[in-house]
């Protein structure tokens, strides 16, 4: 069923945007966050759009959404448990993001990891992890499991 005010389908987020200090945009710590979000996440950077210092834009899988990136002078701040959602099909893709960012932190303690949890609701479970790597939200990945 579609709604009314979207006829061709379900709308979806497409991007998440987020200031940052120009240091954090740097050749080093750009490198840094390209390697962290593409070995836990398989997020990529669209090269053509990074400018060093000012902007970097990490695709989410796909090209259609994305993490944007931007320098500023008054960079965003915000609590530990601000976050944008990723939902991912099933609890092993869950389990396997956390895998991959305690593999991550073993090497880097810049990893800010809140371990999987379930929050039962009866109709619905609610699997999820939060996880930063250096950028002012947390991500939280979420696995809906549904009662039967």
């Amino acid at each position: 069923m579609t709604h009314p005010y979207y006829p061709t389908g379900n709308p979806h987020f497409n991007h998440v945007a987020m200031s940052m200090p120009a240091d954090l945009l740097d050749a080093g710590n750009r490198t840094d966050i390209c390697t962290f979000w593409r070995e836990v996440f398989g997020f990529d950077e669209i090269a053509v759009m990074t400018e060093d210092r000012r902007r970097l834009i990490l695709s989410c899988v796909h090209w259609d959404q994305f993490i944007f990136l931007i320098a500023d002078d008054d960079p965003m701040r915000c609590p530990r448990m601000d976050h944008f959602g990723f939902a991912v099909g099933s609890l092993d893709e869950v389990q396997g993001v956390q895998s991959r960012a305690e593999a991550f932190r073993e090497r880097d303690d810049r990893v800010d990891l809140i371990d999987l949890h379930t929050d039962d609701q009866n109709v619905v479970k609610i699997h999820s992890l939060y996880v930063s790597y250096l950028l002012p939200m947390m991500c939280e990945v979420q696995w809906w499991e549904f009662a039967a």
